[in-house]
């Protein structure tokens, strides 16, 4: 899976500008605060809906605009896919997926596949353990629609249990929660079963990216801090036997003590906590690892890799391990951002360079670059003629669509 074009109309620092991409490296250069971690969180929110910077979506739109677009086309296995948010100051985004309006996330995720990274990402090893969670539920969520499903369905009947735990009426929680504990350990073994099996099967992968960047110097451990196991139905009944003896202790808290929302994963470096004894480099490389075997988890289960974006992550890696890094990509899209890229790095390596100056591409000071130019010519044309060629049938869709339930607010 690759994205050929990326299109941006008053989307942070960005006017109006349109990106060709190349199925294999593309290295997006230029001084700090020029958007180039603009451009890669624009591919990242078409994949997901989701953006890992702001927490409004109207903070991406420009300053002094009211509405902002953005749109990207990719290529899979099964064939072409395109999809376009439009965001307004109503925090009311509009996302389209092949030209046909969704109304709910879970019909965006799964057409477009992709991994981030940027320096915030240290938080999966550093910080607590709802980023670890977060990068769970983002991964596999796009992997499976039902984990989407059971997890919004779980995070409801949660927030309805601790609600009633808060209830000063005691005798009334203890005849209803039996019911609406049996609902939350059913959602909630299916969240657990699916945690278990995906970190069973990325912690070896995630072991040899680190042994390979690190040059075997360090050993990578991942371990599940989870209490259930088994099959679905034996992880639900062990969980509502554990929600019926602890009852007493969540009345008392007035919020669940128990389930998926209080996993976590265990990074062991060396045999030491990587999160207390880890150095901030060594943070780093056990969370790209972490992304690089997610990659690989993609492969397998999609038949395809997705788009693999590195925000800054050459910046506070040595050259040997910078080499390392793009020997592990060959085969995947990979979007980078730096300020800029040292040559000897990628010496006898195919990539297409594109720079950024203040929300524009410029790119002229690369011969590398200059495929890129044309590729971003001919799209910017061929966007030109599917506006002018599609304008006449949005319109008429959208006069005649009825009114729709705004896009629903999934909690990764």
């Amino acid at each position: 899976m690759y994205i050929e074009s990326l299109s941006l109309e008053n989307f942070r620092n960005y006017s109006k500008e349109v990106f060709g991409f190349k199925n294999g490296i593309n290295i997006l250069t230029g001084l700090n605060a020029q958007g180039k971690t603009n451009a890669a969180e624009a591919i990242f929110f078409l994949c997901t809906g989701y953006s890992p910077r702001a927490n409004r979506d109207k903070f991406v739109i420009k300053n002094g605009s009211e509405t902002a677009k953005i749109s990207g086309k990719a290529k899979s296995l099964y064939g072409d896919i395109s999809v376009g948010i439009e965001f307004n100051r109503s925090d009311k985004k509009i996302i389209y997926v092949n030209g046909a309006k969704v109304t709910k996330i879970g019909e965006l995720l799964g057409n477009i596949h992709s991994v981030f990274f940027n320096p915030s990402e240290l938080k999966l090893v550093q910080e607590s353990p709802e980023d670890r969670r977060r990068f769970l539920n983002i991964s596999l969520c796009q992997m499976s629609k039902s984990y989407f499903y059971a997890l919004g369905r779980y995070n409801n009947i949660l927030s309805q249990r601790n609600n009633m735990l808060k209830d000063p009426e005691k005798y009334i929680i203890r005849e209803t929660l039996p019911v609406w504990d049996r609902q939350l350990s059913a959602e909630a073994a299916k969240i657990i079963s699916a945690r278990n099996d995906f970190i069973a099967q990325i912690a070896p992968v995630a072991e040899i990216k680190h042994a390979y960047l690190s040059d075997s110097a360090e050993k990578l451990v991942l371990k599940s801090e989870c209490n259930y196991s088994g099959s679905i139905e034996e992880i639900a009944s062990a969980l509502y036997a554990d929600l019926q003896s602890g009852l007493e202790r969540d009345m008392r808290l007035g919020f669940t003590g128990i389930g998926p929302h209080r996993d976590d994963i265990k990074f062991i470096l060396n045999g030491e906590d990587a999160r207390i004894y880890g150095s901030q480099g060594q943070q780093r490389t056990v969370a790209l690892s972490l992304k690089l075997a997610e990659t690989e988890i993609f492969k397998s289960r999609t038949g395809e890799y997705p788009i693999l974006i590195l925000d800054d992550v050459l910046s506070e890696l040595d050259k040997k391990r910078q080499r390392r890094l793009f020997s592990c990509v060959e085969e995947i899209q990979t979007v980078f951002t730096a300020v800029g890229i040292d040559r000897s790095v990628i010496k006898n390596k195919d990539y297409l360079r594109i720079n950024i100056e203040n929300g524009s591409i410029k790119g002229k000071n690369d011969p590398q670059s200059i495929k890129g130019l044309k590729d971003t010519e001919e799209v910017k044309k061929s966007e030109k003629t599917d506006k002018t060629d599609k304008t006449d049938k949005s319109d008429k869709s959208d006069k005649s669509e009825s009114p729709t339930e705004p896009i629903e607010k999934q909690k990764f």
